[in-house]
């Protein structure tokens, strides 16, 4: 399905019980709604019991492109517009990575639209500068060689070692995704990922039941960043998955799942 979200057309799915609670699913960067949708993976684990939603983010999967004028602001009323348009006035938010700075960021601005909020392979500090340096390169790499390289050199850095030789159907999924990728909506994100805010501070805010997951293998947003961010939150659990680097849903979807409809049964 689709909707103009914020004058920008954006694709998404609803399904499950439509009287359940909502549960909206956020992918990474750069993604889209398909990376929960693998055999085994959340919209199964989820759709059974509850009402799902997952969509592209804009300028990913199949939602509209545009300028390439993107920020994490942006991202966030969104997510907002989405859950308005489909008249969803609480749900439980699940991000990854991206996905996760998407959510932080929606929680601060419309933090009575949450029920519960679920945070995976993900950071609540800004980019060190370092961080920006690596993304003008990556912007630079993609405007030089295009989107299939790119693809190529970052999925090596997405999943651990072991999953690139045993889920390769996942590996295969996420490559192809991001070679289909537009180059502006790529460079625009990195941009948008670059300029996002700390949301460090706003940790100790949340008041609402959260869950905190990432790969033990994960070394983008590694272990003991995520328990930094579990540890800043009152009433938050935190889970190391194992056998996982940063697409822990993807790479071991059975602790993964496990985790998240464990912590969705005690908001029911």
């Amino acid at each position: 399905m689709k909707a103009v979200i914020n004058n920008s057309l954006t694709h998404y799915i609803d399904i499950g019980i439509s009287t359940a609670l909502p549960v909206i699913l956020i992918h990474g960067f750069p993604f889209s709604h398909k990376m929960w949708m693998m055999p085994g993976g959340q919209t199964e684990a989820l759709a059974g019991t509850y009402h799902v939603i997952a969509y592209d983010v804009r300028g990913h999967g199949e939602s509209e492109v545009g300028d390439g004028l993107y920020t994490i602001e942006f991202f966030a009323d969104d997510l907002i517009g989405l859950m308005d348009h489909l008249n969803v006035q609480q749900a439980v938010v699940v991000g990854l990575s991206m996905g996760g700075y998407i959510a932080l960021r929606a929680m601060q601005k419309k933090p009575e639209r949450f029920k519960g909020l679920v945070l995976c392979n993900t950071r609540a500090d800004a980019d060190s500068n370092e961080s920006k340096i690596k993304r003008a390169g990556a912007i630079r790499a993609i405007k030089t060689n295009g989107p299939r390289l790119f693809a190529q050199e970052l999925v090596k850095n997405l999943f651990a070692p072991q999953s690139l030789e045993t889920k390769q159907n996942a590996v295969k999924l996420i490559e192809s995704t991001i070679e289909r990728t537009a180059p502006l909506a790529l460079c625009g994100t990195e941009l948008a990922l670059a300029s996002r805010i700390d949301s460090t501070p706003s940790l100790s805010a949340i008041n609402i039941p959260t869950l905190v997951m990432t790969g033990e293998l994960d070394t983008i947003a590694p272990p003991e960043i995520n328990k930094a961010i579990k540890d800043a939150i009152s009433n938050a659990e935190f889970f190391a998955i194992p056998k996982a680097a940063h697409l822990s849903n993807l790479e071991n979807a059975d602790e993964f799942n496990k985790h998240l409809v464990e912590f969705l049964q005690k908001l029911v």
